[in-house]
């Protein structure tokens, strides 16, 4: 299924090193015809980090969608009844909204944005990464996986000898997995090798 004229909300969370790969899959939706709408957590706004700042970060996503970033939950709400999403992606997916998420909690943008979407029986395609994948998440993890209206963005470990627990989408993947999504499918294998050494 074609992106064109589709409103695809776009959120992300404090993985503050994986916006590099995550931003120019915004630009590839934006440039196929979507019609994004940034929603942002409170830490990928107001942290500061090696990576960049957060107010350069929104910025840059401001300019890229052509739109001011949701960023509250009174403002995520009408994404549900008064302005519906076709797709609400989540990326990058930290292990703490992935774990919140998991367990139906609603206490940011991003979340509230994910539930007013599955309230319409639409797709949140989720871009996880995370440090505990294969640890304390890892049961949370399995909850998404097997949640009606959620997909995931491939994902794999990324450094498996550093970091055994930890896994990231493989991002460049995000537009092909939305399309999938939107059919009703998981794009396949959803469990990847991202890095090989």
């Amino acid at each position: 299924m074609s992106i064109k004229g589709k409103r695809i909300g776009f959120g992300l969370t404090g993985s503050h090193c994986t916006y590099d790969e995550v931003f120019p899959q915004i630009e590839k939706l934006v440039n196929g015809g979507a019609d994004v709408l940034p929603v942002v957590s409170s830490t990928m706004m107001n942290t500061n980090t090696r990576f960049g700042k957060g107010e350069d970060w929104v910025k840059r996503i401001e300019d890229l969608t052509g739109h001011k970033v949701i960023d509250s939950i009174v403002k995520a709400e009408p994404l549900g009844p008064k302005i519906p999403l076709d797709c609400m992606v989540i990326s990058p997916l930290t292990g703490n909204t992935m774990s919140k998420f998991a367990n139906a909690m609603t206490d940011s943008p991003v979340l509230m944005a994910a539930k007013a979407t599955l309230r319409n029986h639409r797709p949140v395609v989720l871009g996880i990464s995370t440090n505990d994948a294969l640890g304390l998440n890892g049961i949370n993890l399995m909850r998404l996986i097997s949640t009606k209206d959620i997909y995931f963005i491939p994902f794999g470990q990324d450094a498996p000898e550093q970091k055994p627990k930890s896994m990231v989408a493989r991002m460049s993947l995000t537009q092909e997995t939305i399309e999938a999504a939107m059919e009703g499918r998981q794009l396949q294998p959803v469990v990847i090798e991202r890095y090989l050494d």
